[in-house]
């Protein structure tokens, strides 16, 4: 019997991605075949990037793991996945606030579309990071550098000179 191609999908916001992002990335890869990251189009948030943007971000930086691939979708997560033929939604942890949370969100996933989640816990040195925190930190002048990758950074600082110019 062949062995089947599992296919899943690390779907978020990514603005900006973080380490903690890669090291579930990294992890990810290690349980699936294929991990596709699905920049999400969200109307609700405020991004500080496009979602062309993100998707050329993160793409710069796993381009050299072969497995993995970048796209932008608009919509349900599910439905996105189920587009895309994945076997599973990849999650990351970092506390127990967020496990309750994803726990309802693949409750839910799974209720109304049947696909799995497959969560995985973020290193101990990302548990505390969020791409939100970070926006906020740097945002006030804070230095985020040693949470994102290099090439995150230099565009994030280069993206605030323009937000916090004065009109």
């Amino acid at each position: 019997m062949a062995k089947k191609h599992v296919k899943a999908i690390f779907p978020g916001s990514f603005d900006p991605i973080t380490n903690g992002h890669l090291d579930v990335i990294n992890r990810g890869i290690k349980l699936f075949d294929e991990v596709i990251v699905a920049v999400g189009r969200s109307p609700i948030k405020n991004p500080l990037f496009t979602p062309e943007e993100r998707v050329e971000m993160i793409a710069e930086l796993v381009s050299d793991i072969p497995s993995v691939s970048v796209e932008s979708f608009d919509g349900l997560t599910v439905e996105y996945a189920a587009k895309r033929g994945a076997d599973a939604i990849l999650r990351g942890l970092r506390s127990l606030t967020d496990v309750q949370y994803e726990f309802k969100l693949a409750m839910t996933n799974r209720a109304v579309a049947g696909i799995e989640t497959v969560f995985v816990m973020t290193s101990e040195e990302y548990g505390f990071t969020s791409s939100t925190l970070i926006r906020e930190v740097a945002l006030l002048g804070g230095n985020v550098s040693n949470l994102i990758p290099e090439n995150v950074y230099k565009r994030l600082q280069e993206r605030l000179k323009k937000v916090t110019r004065d009109p």
